[in-house]
């Protein structure tokens, strides 16, 4: 046992290659098994494993009331900070529960999922680091996997990828509240949404999705922890950002991110973080960079406790899955609908809100719930919804969101509106004029 504790504790200020990463990883896992949970949620286009280390006091599985959290790193395999911040995140976890109180409590009422590498392909390929660019940047099929999701606004023509067709399984078979994608080459929060329409404000050169507030929180939430990218200098002085965060979309259009891919169709809020001016920096670099991120990686995973969170059930207390539940004047284009268990999580900021539960063919539910700020107290606000007409009998059917732009067709809706408007309005006066 010590022999194996020394093995995971003896993390270096390096680069972890596939397989000294691997081995980490699995050396983790057999120091603190009953903490932690070693899985490959697929394989690469050259074979390799994309692991994902689970934390928290039921790591196996998701335990109702648990919100689940995951962060993600070098999407991108040349912007390599994330990749070796996240494993020593995991070391400083594993290493302080049971002694650090207030991380002893983050893991016994959260379930971390850590993926320190989408892209190990191209992480591997980069046998020339650079600051700014190399073609490790892609996947071995030379696609870049942060514009190979679906699009909310556009249709997209790039194929699907191995790396990302298994993280839209995770995303899919997990209740995923919460996650972050690490990234380099600026330094800055960035959040929802990365691409726009005139619907969601585009016009105006910011795209603002219904929950614009809380994303702006979580973003401020990193920045303002990290040890300088609240200052919001950026890299060079063409380019600042105020507090050290920005709307996606006001920074420069992206089809296909993976950011907007889990808010739509994952339920999942999720920023992406710059992390460093240099995409490969030196080795020698990497125990600063961890210094600087260390306070805003945990102050941010304790967010998922933010809002409110409950049950929807039947008659019989059974619970009701594919059930919808939004707060009233934050409708998704796709709804946000119950897990199998019956479960939402609603990320809100402390306030007053109306949350509206619909089970399809009966008569909606509503609640006014006053929430507090209860991410010290590691858990959301609990406010469960009981349907007595429905019986275990009687299931909501889940209408899936198609993988097809979403916003498109409200933009021609509301595009279409307007003639028709004018028609009208011209009609009514030749119609004064005639008489």
């Amino acid at each position: 046992i010590l022999c194996l504790v020394s093995v995971a504790a003896a993390l270096d200020f390096k680069y972890h290659h596939a397989e000294e990463l691997e081995q980490y990883l699995k050396g983790v896992h057999a120091a603190y098994p009953s903490l932690t949970h070693l899985h490959s949620i697929g394989r690469s286009v050259e074979g390799r494993d994309l692991w994902v280390l689970v934390l928290g006091r039921f790591p196996t599985h998701h335990k109702i009331g648990i919100p689940e959290f995951k962060y993600v790193a070098n999407m991108h395999g040349d912007e390599t900070v994330g990749r070796e911040i996240l494993l020593h995140l995991i070391d400083f976890l594993v290493t302080s529960y049971g002694r650090d109180p207030v991380i002893t409590r983050l893991l016994n009422n959260t379930r971390i999922h850590i993926m320190p590498t989408m892209n190990p392909d191209g992480f591997e390929a980069t046998k020339v680091p650079d600051c700014y660019y190399t073609r490790g940047r892609y996947n071995r099929n030379g696609e870049d996997l942060n514009r190979n999701f679906p699009d909310a606004f556009e249709t997209t023509s790039a194929s699907i990828q191995p790396e990302t067709r298994a993280v839209m399984d995770w995303i899919k078979n997990e209740t995923f509240v919460l996650s972050a994608n690490l990234h380099g080459g600026a330094l800055v929060a960035s959040y929802t949404f990365d691409n726009g329409n005139p619907v969601t404000g585009s016009l105006n050169g910011y795209s603002r999705s219904p929950d614009d507030d809380v994303f702006i929180h979580l973003a401020k939430t990193y920045s303002s922890n990290h040890a300088s990218m609240y200052k919001g200098m950026g890299c060079d002085k063409r380019q600042t950002f105020p507090e050290g965060i920005t709307n996606g979309y006001s920074w420069y259009q992206l089809e296909g991110g993976m950011q907007d891919y889990n808010y739509v169709w994952g339920q999942c809020f999720e920023i992406t973080l710059e992390l460093s001016c240099c995409k490969y920096p030196p080795a020698d670099q990497l125990e600063k960079f961890w210094r600087d991120n260390k306070v805003a990686l945990v102050e941010y995973i304790k967010q998922v406790h933010l809002g409110v969170k409950g049950q929807v059930t039947d008659k019989n207390g059974n619970p009701i899955p594919n059930a919808i539940v939004e707060a009233k004047g934050r409708p998704h284009v796709c709804p946000y609908r119950t897990n199998e268990q019956g479960e939402y999580f609603l990320l809100l900021l402390p306030g007053t809100y109306v949350i509206n539960a619909t089970v399809p063919g009966f008569k909606s539910m509503l609640k006014t719930v006053e929430i507090p700020d209860n991410t010290g107290n590691f858990s959301a606000l609990k406010q469960d919804f009981s349907f007595p007409e429905v019986s275990d009998q009687i299931r909501s059917r889940f209408a899936s969101c198609p993988k097809t732009p979403l916003y498109q067709e409200l933009a021609r809706a509301s595009a279409a509106v307007k003639p028709t408007v004018h028609t009208l309005v011209l009609m009514t006066i030749m119609l004064v004029i005639f008489k």
